[in-house]
């Protein structure tokens, strides 16, 4: 059985001090854990970096303002923060979560005097890069729940109640068999998976939604170049689920997922083929030279 995530061992940063992990605790009573108001971001860490380390933190910067509130510590600060953390813990290939949250202060919807707290976790977490395995695609169910439309939740945060749905989402689609589940969005269109972007592939030429409603992934503007620089048209556009059987290819990309290929979206059916490989190796080659570098 895997040890729970409380009872893990090392450090953790959590408002401005690096803390024994037991340690990293909050009251039953925090609004963050009532109404939601946090705000995270997930990295991962190559060969000892954290890839594009200062995108992720000045997202999760960007994601609390949307939520109304001020992370107390600078973009820098942070980095700074997790570079030690991670040389603490002393991990080459590991997870990275920064969250921000409201505090206990004030227990209800208005929590405008509310402490806002900041931790740092990382743990072990090696890369799931084996090329021949990836590329047999994973399959995913069609989710029940949709993304919602901007005028009625903050969509370009990566904010915590966000991901509510998701959860449910996935579990739904575990307990039938899939790996994940492919969520529309609230015009009925193909959004995303319940924690990475969704990329096809038809004649050479790859789509993807539009991210006018959910976040426009750091991975996937990082895909999204790599493919570019190969020469791969990249066309974002609103993709109708009932296109989904034109595409011969379908992957998808994100922090945790990095590039995966998929093979089954509901009826639909993907054969994992010669782009999905290519940035695939491509991704690798992006991640860790920069690792390679910081290590000189």
């Amino acid at each position: 059985m895997a040890v729970p995530f409380d009872q893990l061992e090392g450090q953790i940063w959590m408002n401005g001090e690096f803390i024994p992990w037991k340690d990293a605790k909050i009251h039953v009573l925090t609004h963050g854990l009532h109404y939601a108001s946090a705000v995270f971001e997930g990295e991962r860490a190559y060969g000892g970096r954290v890839f594009k380390l200062t995108e992720h933190n000045q997202r999760l910067h960007d994601s609390a303002k949307i939520m109304g509130f001020k992370i107390p510590y600078t973009v820098a600060e942070l980095d700074a923060a997790t570079v030690e953390l991670l040389k603490r813990q002393g991990f080459s290939d590991a997870y990275v979560r920064p969250i921000a949250w409201r505090g206990s202060e004030m227990m209800g919807v208005s929590a405008q005097n509310n402490t806002i707290n900041v931790a740092i976790a990382i743990w072990q977490w090696g890369s799931y890069f084996n090329p021949a395995e990836k590329l047999k695609g994973i399959k995913l169910d069609m989710a029940e729940y949709r993304r919602p439309d901007p005028m009625t939740a903050p969509s370009r945060a990566k904010a915590a109640g966000l991901y509510m749905i998701c959860t449910i989402s996935k579990h739904a689609a575990e307990a039938k068999g899939y790996a994940d589940a492919m969520m529309l969005d609230y015009r009925g269109r193909v959004a995303e998976a319940t924690g990475a972007n969704i990329f096809f592939v038809k004649d050479g030429v790859i789509h993807t939604p539009d991210p006018d409603c959910f976040l426009n992934g750091i991975t996937r503007q990082t895909v999204i170049e790599l493919a570019k620089r190969r020469g791969i048209e990249v066309v974002e556009r609103a993709i109708m689920p009932e296109e989904l059987s034109d595409f011969t290819e379908c992957f998808l990309t994100g922090s945790a997922a990095e590039v995966t290929p998929v093979s089954e979206i509901g009826p639909y059916r993907f054969t994992p083929s010669t782009i999905c490989e290519t940035l695939m190796n491509d991704y690798v080659k992006e991640v860790y030279p920069a690792a390679a570098q910081a290590a000189e």
